[in-house]
Formats: structure tokens, sequence, C-alpha cells
């Protein structure tokens, strides 16, 4: 609901912090679809943050990781639809140069 109350004032820009964390999967995969329409539909600049690395790679055409409160990684939409989650964690792990320290954000 909240979602629909957002984009209704039609907004410039769309800030989604974790929306989907609290929802069980099924909740979860129904919000995705209709925030990707409502974005579609709407023509909105969308900032999406997220430690789900499957979203990450499943939605929006960019995807900015962020370290210790700096940018590590700027993949466009033509190199992140071949990523895999073990591929990003790896990029991540390459350019951090540490292990990725939560499970939370491995899992759908």
């Amino acid at each position: 609901m909240s979602l629909l109350m957002a984009t209704i004032a039609e907004p410039r820009l769309l800030l989604l912090d974790e929306h989907t964390a609290a929802l069980d999967p099924k909740v979860a995969a129904a919000t995705m679809e209709l925030t990707d329409r409502l974005v579609t539909a709407k023509g909105l600049t969308t900032l999406m943050v997220t430690h789900n690395m499957e979203l990450a790679l499943r939605h929006g055409n960019r995807l900015i990781m962020m370290h210790a409160g700096r940018v590590i990684l700027d993949v466009d939409a033509a190199e992140k639809k071949d990523l895999t989650v073990p591929q990003l964690v790896q990029k991540f792990h390459d350019v951090a140069g540490e292990a990725f320290a939560t499970d939370r954000a491995l899992l759908d």
C-alpha cells in the first residue's frame, strides 16, 4: 500500500529502502512485480537499496555496490544481465579485498 501511495503524487524520484525485506517470498515477488510496472508506466527514476543480490541483479538497469560508505562497483545493464550471484560476490571480494559478510544478501 505504501508503494502505491508513494507513486500517486507522481514523484520524480522514487526511493525504495529494503521495501521487500520483511515480506514472505510470495508477497515480495508480487511487490517487485508491481514496483517494476509502476516504475515503467510512470517513467520513474528509482533508487532501490537492497542487500538481496538476486533482487539487485534482476531489477533495474544499473547496479551500484557500496562498502564502508563508498562506491566500490558500478555495473551497467549490459554487464549486469549476465552476472550471477556468485560472480557478484566474487566481484565484491576482488574490489573490497574481503569476504562478503552476510548470508542475508545471498538468499532469495
